[in-house]
């Protein structure tokens, strides 16, 4: 397994990469009326430390907006396929998850084989693994969508 897959040894999270694109389409969805009333912080906080590249430059094992990610819930051992959406493409179904939702800010920016804590609402919390990148728009040559 190649190293930069394997869980930071200090425990802290995974390091996360983002489009710059897609940084500032979310930093102003941020500031919509729609976020207002969502807890919103986890995804603030992911932002403020993930590095930021150009659409073009991205590495084509990064999750960016409208991928296609195959995850495990590591304690429930469920595995999941879905896109990555903003809220107005989310339709409700399993197979498309707002970046908004809990599950959709912990994936932004990971890597294949990359492991993450979240928390949830009720206090609870979800160990999620990246397993498969079906489709990432940059990779595609999608660098604009």
């Amino acid at each position: 397994m190649n190293e930069r897959h394997l869980p930071h040894p200090s425990g802290l999270p995974p390091p996360l990469i983002v489009s710059r694109l897609d940084c500032e389409r979310l930093e102003a969805l941020l500031e919509t009326p729609q976020a207002a009333g969502l807890d919103t912080s986890g995804l603030r906080r992911e932002l403020d430390r993930a590095e930021l590249r150009e659409p073009a430059q991205m590495p084509d094992d990064v999750i960016t907006m409208n991928s296609v990610i195959r995850f495990l819930d590591e304690d429930s051992g469920e595995e999941r396929e879905a896109a990555l959406v903003y809220p107005r493409d989310a339709d409700g179904s399993a197979q498309r998850i707002s970046i908004l939702a809990p599950v959709g800010s912990a994936l932004l920016g990971l890597r294949i084989g990359a492991s993450i804590q979240w928390p949830l609402p009720g206090g609870r919390n979800t160990s999620l693994r990246v397993l498969a990148l079906r489709y990432q728009p940059e990779a595609a040559g999608d660098l604009h969508r």
